[in-house]
Formats: C-alpha cells, structure tokens, sequence
C-alpha cells in the first residue's frame, strides 16, 4: 500500500503542487500563476496566495486516478521564499500585505541591522541587508507606526500557508529564521532583537527543526476536499527545498544549481563561518549544517549569446574538451561568490571559434563552481565528496562531465530537483520516515551518474590553475 505526500511551493510569481509517494514517484502535480499587480516585487496579497493554493489543492485531489486511496494521504508541507514577511493581528489575519524579499526599501534598516548584529555576534549570521526579514520588519515598524498597536505576530510567507492549513501560525523553521536574526548556534532569538531593534518577543515566531510536525489539516478543508486530517509540517525557504529534492542532505554532499545563476549549498559537520560573509550556514534538522553561497556567474550567457542550436553546440564541446582556452562568461560588473570583487569582468579567449567560445564557457562556470568549493573546503575543513546537479546547467551532458572531471567528484542529477518535491520530502522526513537523511535516500531517484573522467582531470587541472592565475593577474583574487 502506497502513501501520499504533498508539497507545496508558493513562489515569487505563482505557486506549484505535487503529491508523491513515499518512493518519491510523481502522482499529480498542478501549477498556477499569481494574478499580480505592478507592484509584485515589493508587496504582494498573502491571501492571493492562499485563494490559489486551496483552488489547486482541491482541484488536483478531485482529479486524482481513481486507484489512488485518498486515505492515504499522509502529510503535506510547504516552501515559499527566503525573507518575505507578514505582520498578523490577533486574528491571524495581515494588518499588511506581504512585504517580499526583493523590496529594496529596508536597505537603510538592513545596514542598521549587519551594524547592530555585528556588534554582538562572534560566529552566526550578520549578513543582513534588504532582502533580510529583519530589515523589514523593522522598516514596517518605522514606516506604519499606527499599525504597531494590532500587530501581533510576525509570519514567513512559507508559514502563513501552513497557517491556513493548520491553523497554526506560531511555529517557523531553522531555514525561515535565518534572516530574521534568529540565533542558529544558541538555538534562540537574541537579545539585540528586542533590545536594540524594538522588536516585541512576542511579536517573534517559536522555532523547531525543519520536518517537524506543527499540526493537522483543518477538518472543514479535510472534509471538502475527502482526505484526512493530515499532518501538517513546518515550512522550509525554496533554496533549502530544492536541496532536499538534489538529494544533498548527508555530510560531505553538495548541490550546485545552474540557473541564471550559480547557487551552492550543502551539508557539513560543522558550521561554517566566512569572515567575508561569501558564505552563509542554515542549521540542518538533524544537528548539521547546510552551507551556501550565490554567485553571478550561472548560464545566463548561454541564453544572451548562443541560443540558436544547443544541441549542435553541445556536440561540437564534447570533441572539443579540453579546450585549453581560458573564459569566464560573467555578463554583469562584479563578483560576489566565490570571489568578492565589484570591478570583476567576464573575459573570451581572441581568435576562438563560436563553439569554442561556448566550450571555453562551459569550462570557465566549472572553474568558478571549483573555486568556491575550495574555499568551502579550506573553511570547513571538511571534504567535498559528491555533487548533485540541478537547474537548467544540468541538461548538459557535455557540462556534467566537464564539471565532474573540473571537480574530481561523482556527480549527480537527480529526476525531480524542485522546491515542491523538496517540500514532499519534509512532509515524509518526520511522518513516514525518521528522518530528512532517511527520506531523501528513498524518495530521491538519480537519474544519471557522471563520474571524472582522468584524462580530463590531469588537463583540466592544469587549465584551472591557469585560470586561477588570470583572475590573480586581473587583482580579482
């Protein structure tokens, strides 16, 4: 007898469900965009988002197989976006409309706050800047100080979903807190919280690990839609989702999503603390730490400048490799992950060939992706043992083997790597299943294994470490 998780993924522009089996194996999944208005970046309608949720949910349920025991149906979980607050009433109702992670006008708050935070933290998170829940929720406090009086409780945006799930909003994740100052080493809000930034502490969230049980599906909802009263498990931010889902969950495994953006994140024994701040660790459930950085470099430049026939150019790099040639295909001024540098340019070979140049690309997002993961090594002191691959930059089979060989490590690319299915994970890790470690290894299916190839390796060590000393010449490192 099977049994069903859901996830729910509650993005920027619209929202996506999935039920899964505890295998892992898709059964249904429905997507939606948001009806949005000019202003999406900076507010948006928390109720808008759950209008369309509960309207997925109960169309996807009502349209299930007919062989699929709704009874069945264990639990469900949800993610949503790092940093987006929601100021409720007593009621549990917003005094406010979601104050998204991308609004840029709690910059000034946000310095405040790395100010404040520095100042009384030795090895945590300080790194706050706009796009940090703490900034602003201090912004709405200075801004709309005739709403103070009915607020009530500061939600996440994953939380407030859980909220009309459950009825619960009281309860956050270790992932949800980080950037709302919450202490992840000493497992507590700090004291500069309240007294330093006027936060009232009972205005701030209790915290458990991510996968925890927070509560039941409400009956009226349960009853409408023929299910049971289901499990109902914290939230969790998109980014640590889609982690879940590559299946980089145990020490010593990493993901890398390619994107238009290069984004890393993994799981050691130990935090890890960058002076830099390149870095940043949330606290995995089981006592580890999950490490992560955001970089510039990704797979933009594919997009902009070779979007004809990938597919020939994909053939023409693998009887290319190794090109010998040197490339960092940046297409914005300035660098932030693996290498800090605002003056940072990209830079082409001369006298290459187009597919060449897309070659040499390919190669020179690989040598930024090395390069970060020798710094995670040198500050954790921990070793790299696999990568799991994802987001569109994992399409490539030519890029996969460059990367592998580039890395020396086995990589991965796991058949369904997106924040729903990690959502599905969380709602079995604690449900079903013992722990996250336990229902990622079951629930995850690689879909291909790409180990280094030696004769690669040994060349492309030698075109790394030129590559290394180009960015050393240019005082980028």
């Amino acid at each position: 007898m099977d049994t069903y998780f859901f996830g729910v993924d509650v993005g920027t522009q619209g929202a996506r469900i999935v039920l899964v089996n505890q295998r892992g194996e898709l059964i249904a999944s429905d997507a939606r965009k948001f009806d949005l208005d000019d202003r999406f970046r900076e507010e948006q309608s928390p109720e808008l988002w759950w209008k369309d949720c509960q309207e997925m949910m109960g169309n996807l349920i009502q349209n299930l197989p007919s062989y699929i025991d709704k009874q069945a149906i264990q639990a469900l979980s949800v993610t949503s976006t790092s940093g987006t607050v929601i100021p409720l009433n007593a009621d549990m109702q917003p005094i406010h409309d979601a104050i998204m992670y991308s609004d840029p006008r709690s910059a000034e708050q946000g310095k405040r706050c790395k100010t404040v935070a520095s100042t009384y933290v030795q090895h945590g998170y300080t790194g706050f800047n706009a796009s940090s829940g703490i900034s602003k929720m201090l912004w709405f406090v200075e801004t709309y100080p005739e709403k103070v009086a009915d607020l009530h409780l500061w939600v996440h945006a994953s939380d407030f979903i859980v909220g009309k799930f459950s009825g619960n909003y009281g309860v956050t994740d270790y992932t949800n807190v980080l950037k709302s100052a919450y202490d992840l080493e000493k497992l507590t809000w700090p004291a500069f919280v309240t007294n330093e930034l006027g936060m009232q502490a009972s205005w701030l969230q209790q915290v458990v690990p991510s996968g925890t049980v927070v509560g039941a599906l409400n009956q009226e909802l349960a009853t409408a839609w023929g299910i049971p009263r289901i499990a109902v498990v914290v939230g969790m931010t998109d980014g640590c989702a889609t982690q879940m889902a590559s299946g980089a969950v145990k020490p010593g495994t990493w993901n890398t999503t390619i994107g238009t953006t290069l984004v890393i994140k993994g799981v050691t024994k130990s935090n890890v603390v960058d002076p830099l701040g390149r870095l940043y660790s949330h606290r995995h459930p089981e006592g580890y730490w999950m490490p992560g950085g955001a970089s510039n470099t990704g797979a933009d430049w594919i997009s902009l400048d070779f979007a004809e026939n990938l597919q020939a150019l994909n053939e023409a790099a693998a009887q290319l490799i190794p090109t010998g040639k040197l490339a960092w295909p940046l297409k914005q001024e300035g660098e932030r992950y693996p290498i800090m540098a605002a003056q940072a340019k990209g830079f082409y070979p001369e006298d290459a060939s187009r597919e060449e140049l897309f070659t040499a690309g390919l190669e020179g997002v690989a040598f930024i992706e090395r390069l970060a993961y020798e710094i995670i090594e040198e500050l954790s002191g921990e070793k790299v043992e696999a990568v799991y691959a994802a987001g569109g930059g994992s399409n490539s089979d030519v890029w996969l083997q460059i990367r592998a060989s580039v890395l020396n490590v086995p990589m991965y690319k796991c058949k369904e790597a997106s924040g729903a299915f990690g959502a599905a994970i969380m709602a079995a890790s604690n449900t079903y299943y013992g722990s996250l470690i336990e229902a990622a290894s079951a629930m995850t299916q690689i879909e291909k294994e790409v180990l280094p190839d030696n004769s690669l390796v040994e060349a492309y060590e030698v075109q790394y470490q030129a590559f290394k000393q180009k960015l050393s010449d240019l005082n980028y490192i």
